[in-house]
């Protein structure tokens, strides 16, 4: 049986005009987490990455990091393991009346991130409430069937450990659909995985077993100035 490493991408570029890249924060925290494997010598036998730029390049520099035995490893691509689409989330949101002209002015406040981020969950509340499915171009409902598709297609991928590259919603909807939580609960869930952490799933015949959430002990102590959620 198969033991799942859903591991969330390294910090992408906020504050660049292309947000699906790493940014150099992004790339040491991939790279030490692929460090932290190899020294606890856990080498991946199968790799899956999702279809987005940062999800290729957090498996480059994770590998990177990793060294030893991955040289000859390749992954398999699968886009069922993308993130939801953040800017259809927002569009919604911010076509409602007032709310657009209150995010921009929150956004050229003194903290910039913290309005960002303050806006974002209302309009990802909105999405995962269901009452609005029209609005968007993937229902909550449609997004988390395409994940347990993910998911599944994972679970079949082979014995061994098997890296997932994949990112944050991704991994907060697989855990939320093994512990039976509600739409509302698992976005909650999401706001409190970090950058190049990750989580365990135990795929067996009795189905899936969640295993750990949000495994960040690699930036414990000195490496604390690595650890970021957003």
């Amino acid at each position: 049986m198969p033991a799942l490493y859903l591991i969330r991408h390294g910090q992408a570029s906020f504050d660049a005009e292309d947000y699906d890249q790493l940014s150099s924060l992004g790339e040491r925290q991939a790279a030490h987490l692929g460090r932290a494997f190899a020294a606890a010598e856990l080498l991946p036998n199968n790799i899956i990455i999702g279809g987005m730029k940062r999800h290729r390049q957090t498996a480059e520099h994770c590998l990177a990091g990793l060294g030893a035995g991955t040289q000859n490893l390749s992954w398999d691509t699968d886009p069922d393991w993308n993130e939801y689409d953040h800017l259809d989330l927002l569009q919604a949101y911010t076509a409602l009346p007032g709310v657009g002209e209150e995010m921009v002015a929150d956004l050229a406040g003194e903290n910039p991130r913290a309005g960002f981020q303050t806006h974002f969950a209302k309009a990802m509340q909105r999405w995962v409430g269901g009452e609005h499915d029209a609005d968007y171009a993937e229902s909550w409902t449609q997004f988390s069937a395409r994940i347990r598709r993910a998911i599944e297609t994972a679970s079949r991928s082979g014995k061994g450990n098997v890296f997932v590259f994949t990112s944050g919603g991704a991994i907060s909807a697989v855990c939320g659909q093994v512990l039976g939580l509600s739409p509302s609960a698992t976005a909650q869930l999401s706001w409190q995985l970090v950058n190049a952490g990750y989580s365990k799933i135990l795929s067996g015949q009795s189905g899936l077993k969640l295993l750990s959430i949000n495994e960040h002990s690699h930036f414990d102590g000195r490496h604390r100035e690595l650890l970021s959620y957003r």
